[in-house]
């Protein structure tokens, strides 16, 4: 693509869209990407916009290409966000709506998802439900025998896989793999979890009959017949400013080329798209994609090539896999990252492994040709404009043969990479290929190393580079564990980071530890160093000991044999109030699978609707002196720029308002930290907004301002807090001073630092505002609060709150991030906290500006900068304790980092008490500072503080069990609260001691969970394993919850149907789900004929705050219920009315059908809706949520890899309202809890800007990174006659339960630690260290030791 000026000849793109022909003029820009085509010029908008950069999943579509030479159709999922349009002409695209939908019926993939319970907001369900699809096409067209009736080809693995690079904030993954799995023809359907189409007890043969028909031999028609006689072979495109060309062949390429002035900068460089093979090796043509490369490599009938170099395709295409994730793969080309290696610099895995390999690539300059070595190629300026890279060759490797009769060679060659995922979609901190030809000396039987290729890449530096000092080393040396040793200096003093790559010590260590991981085994026969290398491998005198040859004996095992081994559910349902209590599916949840429910961006765009994009501070604390555009090349539609001075006379600069205090909507002359709000681009399309957002040149001014306050220590020595009113300030416990005086022990100013977490709702924050008449307007938001949003929006504008009205149907993920958390606490005050969605600010003053339609819809990155996040803290704390573990006495500091402003950080010290306090600490003080810096504001993320809280008390438990050498368990045993201390430490929410259900569940969790039996299983694994260590760990949780007043309403319309609407929105956590079956549930107890049946006449509307207001806020767990509450109560209140009613036709007719009831109501004009607000009453307000969790991991010491081998959970959920939506709840929070406190870093510059703002450096969990067996137990506690039909909370507190996987990292690296201080003394105790939050590879691996591989082998020297 290029950017010039030039008349040609036009032509059409030609493609289909579900089986619908699209023809587009050529006057398209040749940027317009596919999902931008499918989301403004077509009906479907199943493809969302999550990331733009290919990493999230959401925008998946399934793109089929036709060959009318071999009258074949290619099929393969493409991440439409990277796909341009101009790439599609010719093609047909298949999105979910294609699949099936409500009007022609839905497939059974969107039936699957549904039953299974595998979608919850819906935002990334379409995606996932393509990526199976694409897979389910790919399986069907193999030759594998056929499956059983209503299954595919597709294996369990290749199940799970088809969604390992589809991102999920809500499930936790589990429910989605079901899903897949049962469609696979190898799955073992006991095996498949909770769902709507079978009873636990029923045969495997009825389980099988009720699952939704699929038969791939009838599957749809990816490619229509008319398209194909409408191919065209090629294609130009041109526009005034930009051109599209698709040329065939090198001779059309090399004729355009001529054609273009050199200073046009062109950026065409791929052209061929072949694969050759010779008896040289494998050609691949340098558009060839990574998806054709792996299959090519993988190939059995690659009969020039010998077992050795097959091998090595093999390990090639098997670490390919592990690249981006399958959609990326199967347009992203081999040729394109290379040049992006050499060009900028990219870490490229590709890159590396074929530079061990030997490879060659092509290049043409005119009618030069050179053929380069992959060193060269990186190591050349990049090509210029004329030059095209034509192929890359991977040469066909033979080890030498009859060298003496003394040596029997074989060539190796093996591949590492260490990322945050498993099976990739994460770019690694290092990768390294090894290729080398090892000799068996016979007389001596050692290996010996004939030459090698030792490659590093991906570790900071330009590009992947050979250690030519270790390789002459190596070369010709016999293998003795002295020249491993002095390999292992060599490669550290080699594999060097340049200055500011993050973790590099960590890198060299990797680098040291592959290369261990390849030699080692290779010393003698007796090593016991685990390895993985092929059977050919195996067949050869190097490998003659039996033991040595089953550690290298399974290719497959590079592949993770399985994602998930095994889940079990396990719930007992309540049949008490019919069908509240019952698993009952998702309300709309095919819907959200075909891609039909809309969300706000869904919503058409009005005709002349603006849109608009922020732009924010780069600095912490500066003079704003003026902001223009710093290009004249801003897109056409470009409106201009909106700032604090545009507010409407008689409007508020408010944005976020809490009781506490007010932030500003924009930056006025002062920006108080970087990403504030300066100023709002408008434009006619997003694009365009998004393009000048990045084209405005903001003049900062410092002179005479005092620094930023960017950390706690900076605001606390200059005195800058925000006040906690008193009455929210926590209370001590107990007399500290007696507490430590009791003490046999005491610990002293230890400390703890907790990070922040971004939300990484699926859905951005997103509006649209609609002009209205007599000076009103209609805004739809994706927001958990209209009702704050429609009173700020008013005093923004300065407008009667009567003339806004916001609609909010559903929100695709909010977890606090799109409301401010609200806890009220009767008796004292009522504190409402308000945070509006930041779109409909700024789509409300647009409005008001050009009286045309706005809307907004942020891109991730804005959306990364400006969301706040998780509060940070540091924690210093003593404590005193006896020596049989029992505390006496805690003290604590605490630092909060709250940015700056009060959003909702008064309530914090609230919340970290609740979570702290669930041990009996004896005496309990607190010193909790919230302090105001220079950063955003951070506010509510799930379980606001209480995580933070539940982390210091284990953290403090396994501090006290590690200074006293006892068993952890034990001590959070002897800690644990009897009744009277629980009423202690949480008076009223305590409740009575029947619903104290804490130590009933711990003990059923050791015996279900086998705790006991595997904690000696475990110990006895890490006495054997030396480079790999388990642990396991217990972990309870008491959160306490608050029930807020929520409004209700209930009609009964003519036909006996029934509409509802509540305060509480609709976020994926089900609360319409429930809400439907109480109300029928409600409605039932008139007892008439046909009232088993309302569950389906019963429609939940969306939040509309001129239809009912006081909705308040939906947070805090209990919006649900609060809301099932508010139904249960009105619609009794019309069966009181329609109680005489019913009894006066009952003793006419005999019986009563609820239609001919509800027809004679409307008659006799019955008042048939009811609505009122729910308030509880004080004893009702409070409770405490109970559960445990035991996880086991198993940690890399090579690497610091932490892989989650199990996790058990049993939580309280008093009487379930809905087992499925509370099942969902409490996985979803549990792993969202694993990416808290293993995987997710919200990092900062120095400037306090977030950097970690896109999913390249921001990683939630995969289903890779969750655990392989994941078991969770309902608990089934009775009756609590003060709850809503005796449940309780789930959305929250369940998320506190990952802590456990935390705590038995950290009994891993304890045992990690005594092992290496076995081989080498160490300065400090291996058994008290602190394992920061999150647990990341190179946190985890510094404290196994980063030179624990040369302490070994120097260890091992030291032996002989």
């Amino acid at each position: 693509m290029e950017q010039k000026q030039r008349e040609t000849g036009r032509e059409s793109l030609v493609f289909a869209v579900n089986g619908q022909r699209f023809e587009v003029s050529s006057r398209l820009d040749p940027s317009t990407t596919l999902l931008e085509f499918l989301r403004t010029r077509t009906s479907f908008k199943s493809v969302k916009l999550g990331c733009g950069e290919g990493g999230c999943g959401a925008c998946i579509a399934l793109l089929s290409k036709y060959d009318p030479v071999r009258d074949q159709v290619e099929d393969f999922t493409v991440s439409s966000c990277l796909t341009l349009l101009c790439s599609v002409n010719g093609c047909s695209v298949s999105t979910s709506e294609g699949l099936g939908n409500s009007k022609d019926g839905f497939h059974p993939i969107h039936q699957r998802f549904s039953g299974f319970h595998a979608s919850q907001c819906g935002f990334c369900t379409p995606g996932m439900c393509v990526s199976l699809f694409g897979a389910l096409v790919k399986a069907g067209k193999n030759d594998q025998r056929e499956p059983s009736p209503g299954f595919s080809k597709l294996t369990v693995v290749e199940a799970e896989k088809a969604i390992s690079g589809n991102l999920c904030r809500c499930t936790g993954y589990r429910p989605i793999a079901d899903a897949c799995k049962s469609f696979a023809a190898d799955v073992d359907i006991e095996d498949l979890g909770l769902n709507s189409f079978w009873k636990k007890e029923e045969s495997r043969e009825a389980k099988m009959s009720r699952l939704p028909l699929y038969d791939h031999n009838h599957e749809i028609c990816t490619f229509p017949e008319f398209l194909k006689r409408e191919i065209k072979s090629s294609l130009l495109l041109d526009s005034e400013r930009y051109s599209w060309c698709t040329p065939a062949t090198v001779e059309e390429l090399q004729s355009l080329l001529k054609s273009i002035d050199a200073d046009c900068k062109t950026r065409m460089k791929l052209v061929l798209s072949s694969i050759r093979r010779d008896e040289e090796g494998i050609e691949i043509g340098a558009a060839v994609t990574i998806s054709k490369t792996i299959e090519a490599l993988k190939e059995e009938n690659n009969s020039e090539f010998n077992s050795e170099c097959k091998i090595v395709f093999k390990r090639i295409a098997l670490h390919m896999e592990k690249i981006a994730s399958e959609f990326v793969r199967n347009t992203g080309s081999v040729g394109g990252n290379l040049v992006m290696a050499q060009r900028k610099h990219f870490p490229s895995d590709i890159a590396t492994i074929l530079l061990a390999a030997g490879a060659f690539v092509h290049i043409l300059t005119g009618t030069l040709h050179e053929k380069l070595t992959l060193d060269e190629f990186l190591e050349r300026p990049p090509l210029d404009s004329k030059s095209v890279l034509l192929n890359i060759k991977i040469p066909n490797y033979a080890a030498s043969k009859n060298i003496s009769s003394e040596m029997d060679s074989k060539l190796l060659f093996e591949t590492y990479r260490a990322a945050p995922r498993p099976l990739g979609h994460a770019l690694p901190y290092l990768n390294a290929p090894f290729l080398s030809e090892v000799s068996c000396l016979k007389s001596f039987g050692s290996a010996v190393l004939n030459k090698c290729r030792v490659v590093f890449g991906a570790y900071g530096t330009k590009h992947a580079i050979r250690a030519k000092d270790v390789e002459n080393f190596l070369s010709g040396k016999i293998l003795t564990i002295g020249v491993v040793y002095e390999a292992v200096k060599l490669v550290k003093a080699n594999v060097v980071p340049e200055d500011g790559t993050p973790s590099p010590a960590y890198r060299s260590s990797l680098a040291a530890g592959y290369l261990f991981d390849f030699l080692y085994p290779l010393i003698g026969i007796n090593s016991k160093i685990s390895g993985v290398w092929s059977d050919e491998y195996c067949n050869t005198s190097l490998f003659k000991d039996a033991k040595i040859k089953q550690k290298y004996s399974q290719l497959d095992h590079v592949q993770l044999p399985t994602l998930l081994s095994s889940s079990k559910q396990v719930l007992e349902l309540n049949n008490d109030h019919h069908p509240v209590g019952q698993p009952t599916k998702k309300v709309g949840a095919a819907l959200q699978a075909s891609g039909e429910a809309v969300f706000v961006d869904d919503i058409p765009s009005p005709t002349n609707c603006l849109h608009g994009a922020f732009i924010y501070s780069m600095k912490p604390y500066a003079r704003v002196k003026h902001i223009k555009f710093k290009s004249k090349l801003l897109p056409d539609g470009v409106s201009g720029l909106i700032s604090v001075r545009d507010i409407p006379k008689g409007g508020e600069n408010r944005g976020c308002t809490t009781m506490f205090g007010t932030e500003s909507l924009f930056a006025d002359e002062l920006t108080q930290y970087a990403g504030e709000r300066l100023a709002f681009v408008v434009a006619d399309t997003q694009k365009h907004a998004d393009i000048a957002s990045n084209l405005v040149e903001v003049d900062y001014d410092i002179e005479n301002l005092e620094p930023p306050l960017l950390t706690v220590e900076e605001a606390i020595k200059r005195s800058s807090l925000l006040e906690v009113p008193l009455l929210l300030y926590p209370k001590q416990v107990g007399d500290i001073s007696k507490g430590l005086a009791e003490a046999d022990h005491k610990i002293l100013s230890a400390e703890i630092k907790l990070g922040s977490q971004y939300h990484f709702y699926m859905e951005t924050q997103t509006a649209l505002a609609l002009p209205y008449e007599n000076n009103c307007m209609v805004v739809y938001s994706s927001t958990q609060c209209p009702e704050y949003a429609h009173v700020t929006i008013a005093k923004c504008l300065g407008i009667p709150e009567h003339n806004v009205r916001v609609i909010t149907r559903r929100v695709g993920g909010g977890f606090g991030g799109k409301a401010m958390k609200a806890i009220p606490s009767t008796r004292f005050s009522v504190y409402f906290s308000l945070m509006i969605d930041l779109p409909f600010h700024f789509s409300v003053i647009n409005r008001a500006q050009v009286s045309r339609p706005v809307r907004t819809y942020l891109n991730r990155k804005t959306d990364m900068i400006m969301a706040g996040g998780r509060h940070p803290m540091e924690i210093t704390y003593n404590v005193g304790f006896k020596s049989n573990g029992k505390v006496t006495a805690l003290q604590l500091d605490i630092l909060i980092n709250a940015g700056i402003s009060f959003d909702r950080s008064p309530l914090m010290p609230k919340t970290i008490l609740i979570g702290l306090k669930k041990y009996d600490w004896g005496a309990l003080s607190f010193d909790i500072k919230v302090c105001k810096t220079n950063h955003s504001s951070k506010t509510a993320m799930r379980a606001p503080g209480e995580v933070q809280g539940s982390y210091i008390a284990e953290a403090v438990i396994e501090h006290v069990a590690s200074t006293l050498s006892m068993d952890v368990d034990s001590v959070r045993n002897i800690n644990f609260h009897r009744y009277e201390s629980l009423k202690l430490f949480y008076d009223v929410a305590s409740g009575d001691s029947v619903e104290f259900t804490l130590i009933s569940i711990w003990n059923k969790l050791a015996e279900s969970s086998s705790f006991k039996q595997r904690v000696e299983i475990i110990k006895e694994f890490n006495r054997c394993k030396v480079w790999k260590k388990r642990g396991i760990s217990r972990v309870p949780i008491v959160h306490q919850v608050f029930v807020g007043p929520t409004p209700g309403k209930v009609s009964i319309l003519s036909d006996g149907s029934v509409v509802v609407e509540v305060g509480g929105i609709e976020l994926g956590q089900g609360l319409w789900t429930k809400v439907k079956q109480m109300a029928a549930f409600a409605l039932s107890s008139i007892k008439c004929d046909g009232v088993e049946n309302l569950l389906d006449k019963v429609r939940v509307l969306q939040a509309d705050t001129l239809s009912l207001t006081q909705g308040g806020m939906t947070a805090g767990s209990t919006t649900s219920e609060s809301s099932c509450e508010s139904v249960r109560l009105f619609c009794a209140v019309l069966v009181e009315r329609l109680a005489p009613l019913k009894e006066t036709l009952q003793g006419q007719m005999g019986s009563v059908t609820w239609d001919a009831l509800i027809c004679k109501a409307y008659m006799e004009s019955l008042n048939l809706s009811a609505s009122s607000r729910y308030i509880p009453d004080f004893t009702s307000m409070h409770y405490l949520n109970y559960g445990a969790a035991v996880s086991e991991v198993e940690v890399n010491l090579l690497t610091g890899e932490t892989t989650i081998l199990r996790s058990d959970i049993i939580y309280d959920c008093g009487q379930s309202l809905n087992p499925a939506v509370d099942l969902g709840q409490i996985e979803g929070a549990f792993v969202q809890g694993i990416g808290f406190f293993m995987l997710e870093e919200y990092t900062t510059n120095s400037d306090g800007l977030v950097v970690a703002d896109s999913t390249w450096t921001y990683k939630v969990p995969t289903i890779d990174t969750i655990p392989k067996q994941f078991n969770v137990e309902i608990h089934n506690s009775g009756h609590h006659q003060k709850r809503v039909l005796s449940s309780k909370a789930s959305v929250e507190p369940p998320l506190l339960l990952a802590a456990s996987v935390h705590c038995a990292t950290r009994a891993a690296i304890r045992d990690a630690r005594q092992q290496l201080h076995s081989w080498v003394c160490m300065d400090e105790s291996y058994s008290t260290f602190n394992l920061e939050v999150p647990a990341t590879m190179p946190k985890v691996k510094e404290l196994c030791g980063l030179d624990n591989v040369e302490r070994y082998l120097g260890w091992k020297m030291g032996r002989k």
